[in-house]
């Protein structure tokens, strides 16, 4: 049996590389806002209500949920978290070259 090997996790368990990198890019978000939330030392209540979202809506996100969350949903918790996001997008067709 051959080793594999893969630039994510979600590259070997998601099914399609499209799906792989919602999962990534919604995990580094989660991640990055979980951060931010407990920098801020205060309770979830009080976080929840400065993201916009419900208390049990912010636990899940502190406990990594991810399947809880869309990519539109984290996204806009970016600016209540206090981020500024910016999309870059590569020609694959520019990078294989």
């Amino acid at each position: 049996m051959a080793i594999e090997y893969y630039d994510s996790v979600w590259d070997a368990i998601e099914d399609t590389p499209e799906e792989a990198l919602n999962m990534r890019l919604r995990s580094e978000l989660m991640a990055k806002i979980a951060d931010r939330v407990r920098e801020w030392r205060i309770t979830q209540t009080e976080a929840a209500h400065r993201l916009g979202i419900t208390q049990p809506r912010l636990n899940d996100l502190l406990n990594g949920r991810i399947n809880k969350f869309s990519l539109d949903a984290l996204v806009n918790l970016t600016g209540p978290a206090h981020f500024r996001l910016e999309l870059e997008i590569e020609d694959e067709k520019e990078v294989a070259v």
